[in-house]
């Protein structure tokens, strides 16, 4: 088995952990500091390390900028978030797959 392969049974998880369990306690600075320096404020910051609040565009560029690293990998990080909870919320049964049918000559 492939030991890099995630279990697809598990959440992917939120990027508000990352920052959270993670990045900040690396950064080591106050939580009110780090609102600032993204500009927002701390009521946004805590909503969103408590899982309550979805990483956006414009919140993916500025976690990005302040800790050096790419506004893609937050985003892709919310995705699979999101995309794990909505295959399993959303009813797909009653909707067909439909396939391109070949062109007649």
């Amino acid at each position: 088995m492939d030991r890099s392969a995630r279990d697809p049974n598990r959440c992917p998880t939120h990027p508000g952990a990352v920052l959270s369990e993670i990045v900040l306690p690396a950064l080591g600075l106050p939580k009110t500091r780090i609102a600032s320096h993204l500009g927002i404020s701390r009521q946004t910051l805590y909503d969103l390390l408590a899982q309550k609040q979805p990483v956006t565009p414009r919140m993916a560029v500025r976690i990005g900028k302040l800790v050096g690293n790419s506004p893609q990998l937050w985003l892709n990080l919310q995705t699979a978030h999101d995309l794990w909870h909505a295959a399993r919320e959303v009813d797909v049964s009653a909707i067909p797959t439909l396939k391109e049918e070949p062109a007649s000559t």
